[in-house]
């Protein structure tokens, strides 16, 4: 899931740095700016589609190899750029023109400038073949489409399960802004309302990171890096952590635990509930995780009552 997660965030970095090129290269030109917005807007919706689908079938186990094979050809061949999608839009254009023209009926030409009888006109190959690959584009996101429809919808499965368990242990949930420090903001919420303690995120960052540089070898399990096949660097990980908006996790979660000297659970859809430093001495504190509700992706509530 990672790996895939990773891939998406590179494709919508790179489609975004595309569609910037693109509108620079259109400004001055109104109409054709007004297309190619649409354009960027249809790239845009198909890349989320396709992400969101991508995502459904790593999760639910399926797998629909022969579309993305067929996608994958689709975009070596003929990959998406600023300049092939304004070749396209002129293409367009000319079509366009001659459509007008052939309604308006054939003007009227000079005297022997009419081509010899029986003389056929030259087949345009490139509209052709571009219209033939258009075509072959829409049927196959259709198809994905169609394939993604049938899907489970996860955040719909999710909300109701998280629903139905909070009912069964007496517990609400407290929504917290699902940002960079939603871990975070969810324990400081935790600790104002069962340990009467007031703290902000930053301070939590900065125990936080305080814990792991003190007892690093208990933690350096957690920080071992599958795209590298390597132990990350604890000072370097600490710092982020502290000066950044980098998410937390089960790391943090641990190593706040042991700040606090209590237990943390964290309920989630589909799963036992997860509790770390259960020999904490403190009342428990206890969180909500969210897979796939939130727009951002991953997430963490506060659990009241």
């Amino acid at each position: 899931m990672e790996e895939l997660l990773a891939r998406h965030r590179k494709e919508k970095k790179d489609l975004a740095g595309e569609l910037t090129t693109l509108k620079k290269q259109v400004s001055g030109d109104k109409k054709k700016k007004k297309e190619v917005t649409r354009q960027c807007e249809d790239k845009e919706r198909e890349l989320k589609e396709r992400h969101q689908q991508e995502i459904a079938e790593l999760e639910s186990g399926g797998a629909v190899d022969q579309i993305k094979e067929e996608v994958v050809e689709d975009e070596g061949e003929d990959e998406f750029s600023p300049e092939k999608l304004l070749a396209q839009l002129e293409l367009a254009k000319e079509q366009e023109e001659a459509t007008t023209k052939k309604k308006k009926g054939p003007a009227a030409e000079p005297v022997g400038s009419q081509a010899p009888s029986g003389h056929k006109p030259k087949k345009n190959r490139q509209k052709e073949r571009a219209a033939r690959k258009a075509a072959e584009q829409e049927a196959i996101r259709q198809q994905a489409l169609d394939e993604a429809a049938l899907q489970p919808d996860l955040r719909k499965i999710e909300m109701e399960n998280i629903e139905s368990l909070t009912k069964l242990n007496g517990t609400t949930v407290h929504d917290i802004v699902p940002d960079g420090h939603c871990l975070y903001s969810s324990i400081a919420d935790q600790l104002a309302v069962r340990h009467e303690v007031d703290v902000d995120v930053q301070t939590l960052r900065t125990k936080c990171a305080a814990e792991i540089r003190r007892d690093r070898n208990s933690y350096i399990p957690f920080l071992f890096d599958e795209a590298t096949m390597s132990i990350k660097d604890v000072d370097s990980y600490t710092k982020e952590l502290e000066e950044t908006a980098i998410w937390g996790g089960d790391l943090e979660i641990l190593a706040l635990a042991r700040v606090y000297d209590c237990p943390i659970s964290v309920l989630m859809s589909g799963r036992p509930v997860h509790r770390v430093n259960e020999e904490g001495n403190k009342e428990e504190l206890k969180l909500v995780y969210y897979k796939h509700s939130y727009g951002l992706g991953e997430h963490y509530n506060s659990l009241r009552g």
